[in-house]
């Protein structure tokens, strides 16, 4: 079982949605990336910052699930990262009430020496500039470097955003963002663009509609379970993150094979995300549950057919 490092926001959200809405509650990329990772049992750390205003009992809840915390700066007399969102009502789009970066915005991680050593490296959605400072610090090459990003980068910090992606073995974007970042529509050949840009795998999500995992000329596409009750889509791209790069680091193996496996982990834990608001339905996750949502994975794709 390898380690596996974490960078990623450890924030709070405020989120509205047709079914309800919050106060401040725990949310960020790092928090729902970790809280997936963990269902795997993998030595993982969150690299991250947080100010005076965050309290220790969600850092009691992260160490309880063997996530190592020793990573999160805290800035005594700065405050917590802040997002809020309200969501329309078909779930997949949203409108930004508020960014407060506070803290974060003079953040530079600090990877724990007992982590510089990671074979897995998830970078969370984060500058470019700050993703490739985490590479940096690493002392052996990792394995397998996963990166998440996002329109803003490529609005804002493009060329970087190049740079870093040329360190990286997977990224993981939307379907917009894949269009974006090359000009081209179809997904297919988005993927082929990106490849060439140094990632060997790409991993292009489609919120409700699946996720397509690209390597060379291959495609693996994984459905979306379709679901009774989605209350709250923040956080799922992130589960989805975190269960994928949980399970490489779990079993160190980086195939194709293996990663298709890994799509249907990441699937099936950003399923339970959406169910609750925040990372309610992820703190109380049990392996049995997991268990049996992958069972309704396999039945929802499995078939025999007789050619004639």
């Amino acid at each position: 079982m390898g380690k596996l490092v974490i960078v990623g926001t450890v924030a709070f959200d405020a989120i509205e949605t047709p079914f309800g809405k919050t106060d401040k509650i725990l949310g960020g990329a790092g928090t729902f990336i970790g809280l997936a990772a963990s269902n795997f049992n993998v030595d993982s750390a969150v690299v991250s910052v947080v100010g005076g205003d965050f309290p220790q009992e969600y850092l009691d809840l992260m160490s309880n699930k063997n996530i190592d915390v020793s990573g999160i700066e805290i800035v005594k007399d700065g405050k917590t990262f802040f997002w809020s969102g309200r969501y329309h009502n078909d779930m997949n789009s949203r409108d930004t009430l508020a960014t407060e970066l506070n803290v974060l915005a003079d953040f530079e991680p600090v990877v724990p020496d007992n982590y510089k050593d990671a074979e897995v490296v998830m970078l969370g959605n984060l500058h470019p500039l700050t993703q490739m400072s985490v590479l940096n610090q690493m002392t052996t090459k990792p394995k397998m470097v996963i990166l998440d990003t996002m329109n803003f980068w490529m609005d804002c910090a493009l060329e970087d955003l190049h740079n870093t992606i040329k360190h990286i073995d997977v990224i993981t974007i939307n379907d917009e963002e894949a269009r974006q970042l090359t000009g081209e529509y179809s997904l297919v050949v988005a993927a082929r663009k990106i490849h060439e840009m140094g990632p060997k795998y790409v991993v292009i999500k489609k919120g409700e509609h699946g996720a397509l995992l690209f390597h060379d000329d291959s495609v693996f596409f994984a459905p979306a379970l379709p679901l009774e009750e989605v209350f709250d889509p923040t956080g799922a791209g992130d589960t989805f993150a975190g269960g994928f790069a949980g399970y490489l680091a779990k079993t160190g193996d980086y195939s194709f094979e293996n990663l298709k496996t890994a799509v249907i982990y990441g699937s099936t834990l950003a399923s339970f995300c959406v169910e609750k608001f925040g990372t309610e339905r992820m703190e109380n996750l049990k392996t049995e549950e997991v268990h049996r949502r992958l069972e309704q994975f396999k039945s929802l794709t499995q078939f025999d057919i007789e050619l004639t």
